[in-house]
């Protein structure tokens, strides 16, 4: 009888390793342009929505940066229509390819067996919901009844409340966003039948979502992979082995790693994209992976004071060559795009940089882009030009 020797690890580079995230990322090679949004739906695995529109919400600029200039309409009708995808809470409120609803049982299950956050409901309000929906159709909050009472705005009437419940326990989908307003439906109704029944276990779904994690992550920590679909750590630990990825060492990661075989079975080549980033794209939403992969610190500062802001509003991270190479803060103010702020790694960075606020003025309708401010003063004037 022989035994046979354990498999060495995988030691990647600091540099393949980076690499190997934008491909799987979509940032590296040639876009897949015949699966469109969808296909890029399917290959990250989540979309995550929000409710800040600039250049456009961010579910539409997440397309945007792999694809180049799709419509904008196009995009929503690449999620919404023929039950594509669903909403549900993943990473956080995402778009989600409609295949992988049967592996989010789990957190179903889970929101049932939880309390309801001070959230009581009188009696009957949650099935009059149930009933509304199955003799109406799918309906907005607003249409069953209304989303708030007249107090503060977290202040949800019963209905809303009701909906929101049914949605948490999947008696309800999220099918589709009317001027930003969920549109609700039975997911009996609006469901596959295949799909429909929740015949998995907690296991096989934290399973699923671990491998689509690290094949979406390329490579990653237990921390960004359990992150991508906000996984506990033990949940990650329990599957991890039977999950299909392996064991790899990064040099200069302090953690140990895991990655999709597939990933590694051949080099990451072809071209880089260049463009802005929304912050909140699954590339860079994770901060400690942003500076251990980039050595970029990257923090939305929409919720932080005005004067305690570092780099603007809605910054937007510009990516180019591989590399975060500056940020740019930006408004419309009618047809022209305005960089409010403007931050620069260096003179190599401007090229980048007015080549993504170029192309991302016409995606928006803009036949102009205008500087206001830029962090390096004696670049200021570089940018100017390159963007006139």
């Amino acid at each position: 009888m022989t035994t046979s020797m354990p498999r060495p690890e995988t030691a990647l580079s600091a540099a393949e390793a980076r690499r190997i995230a934008l491909r799987a990322q979509g940032f590296l090679g040639a876009p897949d342009r015949r699966s469109g949004v969808r296909g890029v739906l399917r290959h990250l695995g989540a979309v995550q929505l929000d409710t800040i529109s600039v250049l456009a919400r961010s579910h539409e600029l997440i397309p945007y940066a792999r694809l180049g200039a799709v419509g904008r309409k196009k995009v929503e009708d690449a999620y919404w229509t023929q039950t594509h995808a669903f909403e549900y809470w993943s990473h956080a409120a995402c778009i989600l390819p409609i295949e992988e609803w049967p592996h989010f049982a789990f957190r179903r299950r889970a929101y049932r067996a939880r309390p309801h956050w001070h959230h009581d409901l009188p009696d009957g309000a949650y099935d009059q919901v149930i009933k509304q929906l199955r003799a109406e159709g799918p309906l907005t909050a607003t249409e069953l009844g209304g989303a708030k009472n007249k107090g503060e705005w977290w202040d949800w009437s019963d209905s809303k409340i009701a909906v929101e419940r049914a949605l948490m326990y999947g008696e309800v989908v999220c099918t589709e966003r009317r001027s930003w307003k969920r549109v609700y439906d039975l997911a009996e109704r609006a469901i596959p039948d295949e799909l429909l029944h929740d015949d998995l276990d907690d296991t096989e779904c934290v399973r699923r979502l671990v491998r689509l994690a690290g094949q979406s992550l390329g490579v990653g920590t237990r921390a960004d992979i359990a992150d991508y679909h906000r996984l506990k750590g033990e949940q990650f630990d329990a599957v991890v082995a039977d999950s299909g990825l392996v064991p790899v060492t990064v040099e200069g990661w302090d953690k140990p790693a895991w990655a999709d075989p597939k990933a590694l079975a051949t080099p990451p080549r072809g071209r880089h994209r260049t463009t802005l980033l929304s912050p909140f794209d699954s590339l860079i939403w994770e901060r400690a992976r942003t500076e251990r992969i980039f050595g970029f610190t990257h923090r939305l500062e929409a919720y932080v004071p005005k004067p305690k802001r570092v780099y603007g509003y809605f910054a937007m991270p510009v990516l180019a060559g591989g590399r975060l190479v500056g940020r740019v803060d930006p408004a419309r103010e009618g047809r022209t795009l305005v960089a409010k702020q403007v931050s620069l790694d260096g003179p190599k960075a401007v090229p980048s940089v007015a080549q993504a606020l170029l192309e991302a003025a016409q995606w928006v309708g803009c036949d102009s882009v205008r500087i206001e401010r830029v962090d390096r003063p004696e670049l200021a004037a570089d940018l100017v030009r390159a963007v006139s």
